[in-house]
């Protein structure tokens, strides 16, 4: 960025910090409809029941009529997204079952598994060349990990063939070496086109496992091992100029040592061109070479945001969003990156618009949810397994089996409270809902059981009667009677139709659409509704749509843009195509969104505080400016289209310019205070660039050429990363 360019972004950015974020609280609310009629109702919904408005959306919700738009937004069934669908056709993992993923996507546990011989080699010969270049390299980590072990440590390495059972509590050496086998195994450390994030996994362990005592002569022999590096890169230089639908045939024909070697060469640009046209499915093994479950989250992730782009359907994506980050899931914990598709597919999106105990149910019995926070692994202290009871009390014969001790087996037999204190406290009663310790370890045992068929190889929810707690449960002065599975249902029936769930959406869903600080009476409105109408989430929402406090002139622009809507309104409002999404997933990396990133089960807030200093909104000036200039790699934009030149004729001068692309971008709503601050940086760059102009036979100055087109992609990158912008 030129140095006049920079400074103007300083000058803007201290606009931001002092005008995103408004006094709320010190606002009289007035309740009446906005004065600016049909126009700026149009672009008020649009900001907020979508990631935005597209050029020309004002004119279409006013072409329907606001009310039927935002009445035909509720029933999205009614709504063609066919489009969408053809964009979303190279995503394959998207449309694929858990078991499929984890099939053709190995975790580390499933790796292990093969490794230690407890599962074959899949026959397929694509697949098995993912899981031996994955092996392969798990046996080189973990002899470097011994190899570091013995310089710097001491303790004795793990006796040959020994392993630790997943239930057991390794010591500290035991977990260094664990975490980062599982970390190499899932390939996190080249997972940089994805949204991958780190956390310490307290519930899923991997196994030291047994590995070969003789080496190849390949990995006993570093210089053969760099060696053959040197004929992998040479062998993806001769495979790119094949035909793409040929080269995966001759990789498929290497060695297993070859193969890992380039695996390795396809890291980086030059993997990213030699990939270009191959088939889809080759392209996603050649890449699960590398990082198989990285393939899955990165397929999600850019399916999301594409999602928020481009579909017609814009009130469903924001609300599966929004029901996502209520019942939020961290994508990078164990399993939950396979977990995650199937979720957000099948879990969330076709109930963001029905009944909210649906919601609540589903999710309460969804493998991710039961994963991510330990559900699966919770045992009643009292139930059959904990005590050591077999399954079935007479073995061969006839003959008792003999008795076991309490906790004996593999799997942990403790109760587990975070599932049951998330749910009161996040899920529905809210951190105020009236409950105590008491009732939150009784809500765990009430959920004891309800566990995951096989979860590393794509197993669903099931009731396990030996893992749940006999007998009773008082829960919110409710004494629940023992019936297994029944108990977890009444529970969650009674906090889906509890007054204090009905007031804590409300808040939440008011938070969203409304201001940070919502009106009493408008929650307490919703929450009547809510109770009325049984939870239905469509009927609170047409509520609170037409309720005079979404109108009011006070919440005009009174919310500040999360990082995602951030970016999807930029690229929304600019009509740009998008071609790659894995550059703006980075971008939302960058701004400290990553999506499915969040790892608390807080979700990711929607209030402006979180979002609003001075790196971050640095941050989102430099996509403004990057994203209207055409820097971002895989997005294409043309400005100019907007600001109403048509090549070959230059643009207008600088003033009309500016007056069009603050009609284009913002419908001609932009403040004094920004739009003086944006002509003053385009008549410094002027001056500046005349400034430094000299003719090159004498080095005498050049006279300024007024007559010089203006810079119009940065005058509209100064408007995305304007105040006015950043806010919806």
């Amino acid at each position: 960025m030129p140095v006049g360019r920079a400074k103007f972004a300083v000058i803007l950015l201290s606009v931001s910090l002092a005008c995103t974020v408004p006094p709320l609280l010190a606002k009289k609310r007035d309740k009446t409809p906005p004065s600016a009629g049909d126009q700026r109702r149009a672009l008020h919904a649009l900001n907020r029941l979508t990631f935005g408005p597209r050029p020309g959306d004002v004119k279409r919700v006013m072409t329907i009529g606001v009310d039927k738009w935002i009445d035909l937004q509720l029933h999205p069934e009614k709504i063609d997204d066919s489009a969408l669908d053809a964009r979303l056709e190279p995503f394959r993992t998207t449309r694929m079952s858990t078991k499929e993923l984890a099939e053709s996507f190995p975790d580390g546990q499933e790796i292990n598994q093969v490794m230690n011989g407890k599962k074959p080699m899949p026959s397929d010969a694509a697949l098995r060349m993912v899981y031996q270049v994955q092996i392969d390299r798990q046996q080189e980590r973990k002899e470097r990990l011994q190899e570091a072990a013995k310089n710097t440590n001491p303790v004795a390495a793990p006796a040959e063939g020994a392993t630790m059972a997943s239930g057991a509590a390794p010591d500290a050496d035991h977990s260094a070496t664990n975490a980062a086998m599982n970390h190499g195994a899932t390939g996190n450390d080249t997972a940089a086109d994805t949204n991958t994030g780190t956390t310490t996994d307290t519930s899923e362990t991997t196994a030291v496992t047994a590995l070969p005592a003789k080496l190849t002569p390949e990995q006993q022999d570093p210089a053969r091992r760099r060696e053959d590096q040197l004929y992998a890169d040479l062998d993806l230089q001769r495979l790119a100029s094949i035909p793409p639908e040929q080269r995966f045939k001759k990789i498929l024909s290497m060695s297993p040592t070859a193969q890992l070697a380039f695996a390795d060469s396809l890291r980086g640009g030059k993997g990213q061109e030699f990939l270009e046209g191959v088939p889809l499915k080759q392209k996603e093994i050649l890449l699960a070479m590398n990082n198989p479950a990285g393939v899955v989250t990165g397929e999600l992730t850019q399916a999301k945001l594409l999602r928020a782009i481009y579909s017609e359907r814009q009130l469903e994506e924001v609300m599966t969003d929004f029901w996502f980050n209520h019942f939020n899931v961290f994508v990078d914990k164990g399993v939950d990156r396979l977990l995650i598709t199937s979720y957000e597919r099948d879990v969330i999106r076709p109930r963001a618009l029905g009944k909210f105990e649906d919601l609540l149910v589903a999710t309460a019995k969804s493998p991710a949810m039961l994963f991510y926070l330990d559900n699966w692994l919770s045992v009643g202290p009292n139930s059959p397994q904990a005590m050591g009871i077999p399954p079935h009390p007479y073995g061969p014969h006839g003959r008792p089996y003999p008795p076991r001790r309490p906790n004996q087996g593999k799997r942990p037999s403790g109760l587990n409270e975070n599932y049951g204190r998330e749910l009161l406290e996040l899920h529905t009663l809210s951190v105020n809902g009236g409950y105590s310790q008491r009732d939150v370890t009784e809500v765990a045992k009430v959920f004891t059981g309800w566990t995951i068929d096989t979860p590393y190889q794509g197993g669903g929810f099931k009731f396990d009667p030996r893992m749940h707690e006999p007998g009773p449960k008082f829960v919110l002065g409710h004494r629940i009677k023992p019936k297994g599975e029944g108990e977890g249902l009444e529970l969650l029936h009674r906090l889906a139709t509890s007054p204090q769930t009905a007031h804590f959406i409300s808040l939440k869903l008011a938070e969203r659409f409304v201001s940070d600080d919502p009106p009493p009476a408008l929650v307490d409105h919703l929450a009547k509704t809510f109770l009325k109408k049984k939870g239905d989430i469509r009927e609170v929402l047409e509520a609170l749509f037409h309720s005079p406090e979404f109108w009011d002139d006070g919440t005009y622009r009174d919310k500040v843009k999360t990082p995602l809507e951030f970016v999807a309104s930029a690229v929304r409002a600019t009509g740009a195509e998008v071609d790659d999404a894995l550059p703006l997933i980075r971008q939302l990396n960058n701004m400290g969104m990553p999506l499915y990133g969040a790892q608390p089960p807080t979700g990711y807030s929607m209030k402006a505080e979180t979002w609003v200093s001075s790196s971050a909104l640095l941050n989102r000036m430099n996509f403004a400016l990057a994203l209207s200039n055409g820097k971002i790699k895989g997005v294409k934009v043309d400005v100019a289209q907007l600001a109403g030149s048509n090549p070959p004729n230059p643009p207008p001068d600088s003033t009309r310019t500016l007056a069009a692309l603050e009609v284009s971008l913002l419908d001609g709503d932009v403040s004094k205070q920004t739009h003086d601050s944006i002509t003053a940086q385009i008549d410094a760059a002027a001056t500046n660039g005349a400034q430094q102009k000299q003719d090159k036979k004498t080095g005498a100055r050049k006279p300024v050429d007024a007559s010089r087109p203006p810079d119009v992609n940065t005058i509209a990158g100064l408007l995305l990363g304007s105040p006015e912008f950043q806010r919806r």
